[in-house]
């Protein structure tokens, strides 16, 4: 079903045009929010943000602020909203604090924060290279590794067979690990 297409059935019948577009862009929303949640939030909160993300797309239709092609529109939607999700998760949002103080380098277990500092810049680093692969090599690489789903679990998802998915599964991956190694991270 093209775009305009998903547009008019969403002005003529608002419910079964919501689900259209859910059931064709989920899987793309899913995966920028995980890409940007992953390191910091649960399943739970990650579904949470596809909700409200979709939320704010249905409005964006019903205010006609989307004209055109859907998908770009729901990427910059979704990417804003999660980015705003993990601020909010992270407690990074209208939080300063001063690097001259140095109680803030070390936890309550006394574990060093800067070793987590770079763990999570590794797993950000390493979402963003996920990203770059683009669809539906990211969805297959997150579904396999980060949710553990099967081939043939991701095939339905993708509309693709078992065997291409796990074809281009081992493509992707040895992609993700050339872009990596150009980054300076071994994995």
């Amino acid at each position: 079903m093209t775009d305009n297409h998903m547009i008019k059935l969403l002005r003529s019948s608002p419910d079964i045009g919501r689900r259209v577009v859910f059931d064709e862009y989920c899987n793309y929303v899913y995966a920028i929010a995980a890409s940007k949640l992953v390191g910091c939030g649960t399943r739970e909160d990650i579904d949470e943000c596809v909700s409200d993300i979709f939320a704010e797309i249905y409005r964006s239709f019903e205010e006609d602020r989307i004209v055109g092609d859907i998908k770009p529109v729901l990427g910059m939607i979704a990417k804003r909203r999660a980015i705003d999700y993990f601020r909010k998760i992270s407690g990074l949002s209208g939080r300063t604090v001063s690097l001259e103080d140095e109680k803030i380098w070390e936890q309550q277990s006394g574990e060093r924060v800067d070793d987590d500092v770079e763990l999570r810049e590794r797993n950000r680093i390493l979402m963003e290279k996920i990203d770059e692969l683009g669809e539906p090599d990211s969805t297959i690489i997150i579904q396999q590794y980060f949710y553990s789903r099967t081939a043939k679990e991701i095939a339905g998802q993708v509309s693709l067979t078992a065997g291409n998915v796990q074809k281009r599964s081992i493509r992707a991956r040895e992609r993700l690990k050339a872009m990596l190694l150009e980054v300076g991270i071994s994995y």
